[in-house]
């Protein structure tokens, strides 16, 4: 498999956030993009068609020489609920994730239904793990 098919746009992120059709997830989603603007200091830019990214960096896929470009900290407004992307692995963040309140998560990403659902201090905080101790 050649390279992503998923790379940084220069589709604007403010049409991007207000096109989003639930207004819940819509306000959540701007709260979101501007906590991680502020935690990251990275500007936001959208990746494919779906995505808002800050900053990025370089990587080799496991078992190839290709380097890729990916984003530190991003998201994604699905259907249902948030996905974080953080660019830590999260399994050594449980002291964190145990106390972020209602979630759910897999190595690198964390999946919110509303912001008012976790304590958005521990979430800066694996935002902050993201952008200060990577896992590439």
């Amino acid at each position: 498999m050649a390279g992503l098919k998923t790379k940084e746009s220069n589709k604007s992120v403010d049409e991007y956030l207000d096109a989003i059709e639930n207004e819940a997830k819509r306000e959540d989603s701007k709260v979101l993009a501007a906590l991680i603007e502020k935690t990251t200091g990275e500007k936001p830019k959208i990746w494919g068609d779906s995505m808002v990214g800050f900053g990025k960096y370089q990587y080799h896929r496991k078992g190839s020489k290709e380097e890729l470009e990916w984003f530190q900290v991003g998201f994604a407004a699905r259907k249902t609920r948030l996905t974080l992307y953080l660019s830590c692995d999260l399994s050594k963040y449980d002291d964190l994730i145990s106390n972020l309140g209602k979630c759910k998560h897999g190595k690198g990403c964390l999946h919110i239904n509303k912001l008012k659902d976790v304590d958005i201090d521990v979430l800066t905080q694996l935002i902050e793990k993201a952008k200060n101790d990577p896992c590439y």
